[in-house]
C-alpha cells in the first residue's frame, strides 16, 4: 500500500537533501499530519527519521517513506511534489481525495 505518491520533481530533491545532508541511511522520509484533524483540515509534515513500530514503510524509487498507521487515513492520496520557481521554492502537498 503506498498512501502518498512522490512527483519526479520531489524524488530529485530528496535525494539530493539526504546526499548533502548526511542523512543516516537507516533514516527512511517521514510524511505525516499535524493538528488541525477537524473541519480546518490538516497541516502536513515531512522530514527525516528511523522506522518506529507503528509505521508503514515502503520504497518509492530508492527512498523509503515512513506514515504512522494511525495518520493513513488523513495522506491516503496525497502527492509530494516539490515547486522550484523563481518565486518561491519548496515541497507542495496535494491531496486528490479532498475536492479543491
Amino acid at each position: 500500500m503506498r498512501p502518498v505518491s512522490i512527483s519526479k520533481e520531489a524524488e530529485r530533491e530528496i535525494a539530493n537533501i539526504m546526499a548533502n545532508k548526511n542523512i543516516p541511511l537507516d533514516y527512511g522520509l517521514r510524511i505525516g499530519v499535524k493538528g488541525g484533524r477537524g473541519c480546518a483540515g490538516v497541516n502536513y509534515i515531512l522530514g527525516f527519521d528511523k522506522p518506529k513500530e507503528d509505521d508503514v514503510s515502503y520504497r518509492h524509487e530508492g527512498i523509503t517513506v515512513l506514515v504512522s498507521k494511525k495518520e493513513i487515513m488523513f495522506l491516503m492520496g496525497l502527492q509530494l511534489g516539490f515547486y522550484d520557481g523563481s518565486d518561491e521554492r519548496g515541497f507542495t502537498f496535494e491531496n486528490s481525495a479532498i475536492p479543491h
